[in-house]
């Protein structure tokens, strides 16, 4: 099943006028609709349901579908996992920007994610830091006001101390940036935020179980489903992307991080299995983040 895509009549509705039913308008320069729809729909696979944003929130980003999976809803698992271990996962993003897009992507996932996280801890000191990270991160890849509109309102609901509203700033900074990136025929980067967000969410979530381990705790890390998903998403990627050697060591990973996660019917995640995951997690965190450039 293909992966949802984003509706475009926001995007383009210059293009979508017509002369008349049969002569649609040709503006010149212009994105042809169907070739930017084809292009969003991005790698194949179903996006795991859980993982998909709320109509709500969907309706107020003005976005009916999807390219990927929603970085806010990763974490809505991970506060059934608290106490999280922030401080010993902590990571900082270099100061010198990639010259790769594909990298910039990655690492956006990340830092949004980050965003998650010390708003989960309620950290909100560190939010302002954050905010600007988020701003040359969408500067640098060229989305700058899928980024922009949305710092302002970080800000202030750090200064309010509003927890619900910075996790929806940051939900509709991915989805802003997400837009922009498939209007501009970039699908593929929409994904890798995703999936940098994704990997972020797994190494601080198999931290925080294998320290503090509970068979509760630890299905809740068991995700062969999304594994998979993002396996499969690597292979979809465009070859200059997906032939890198850094991804196809990640595509690997996660498709055997996808069998250890497959537990039988009645079988119960164990603490061996659990410092396996967390190994494979910390792998895949340190390949994410080896920059092309």
């Amino acid at each position: 099943m293909k992966l949802r895509v984003l509706s475009f009549a926001a995007f383009f509705p210059l293009a979508t006028l017509a002369f008349s039913e049969e002569e649609p308008l040709k503006i010149e320069g212009a994105p042809d609709p169907e070739e930017v729809a084809a292009d969003a729909a991005g790698p194949g696979g179903e996006i795991p349901d859980d993982l998909r944003d709320d109509a709500e929130v969907s309706a107020d980003l003005a976005v009916n579908q999807f390219t990927a999976p929603s970085i806010s809803k990763m974490f809505d698992t991970l506060q059934y996992l608290t106490p999280l271990p922030i401080a010993e996962t902590a990571r900082e993003m270099p100061a010198r920007m990639s010259l790769d897009r594909a990298d910039l992507a990655i690492e956006l996932g990340f830092l949004i994610a980050d965003g998650f996280l010390m708003v989960q801890a309620e950290q909100l000191k560190d939010v302002e830091k954050m905010a600007r990270d988020l701003t040359r991160y969408g500067k640098a890849l060229g989305v700058g006001d899928g980024v922009n509109r949305h710092s302002a309102g970080l800000l202030e609901s750090a200064k309010k101390g509003d927890i619900p509203q910075l996790k929806l700033e940051l939900a509709a900074t991915q989805r802003d940036v997400e837009a922009e990136l498939v209007s501009l025929r970039d699908s593929d980067l929409a994904h890798l935020i995703s999936l940098g967000g994704w990997i972020r969410a797994l190494e601080v979530s198999s931290v925080g179980v294998d320290k503090q381990f509970s068979i509760k705790r630890a299905r809740k890390v068991m995700r062969k489903d999304i594994a998979e998903y993002y396996s499969d998403c690597i292979t979809g990627l465009e070859p200059r992307i997906s032939a890198r050697p850094s991804y196809i060591a990640m595509r690997d990973l996660l498709e055997g991080l996808s069998k250890k996660m497959d537990l039988d019917v009645g079988q119960k995640p164990t603490p061996e299995l659990m410092k396996e995951v967390r190994e494979i997690s910390t792998e895949l965190v340190e390949i994410a983040l080896k920059r092309e450039s």
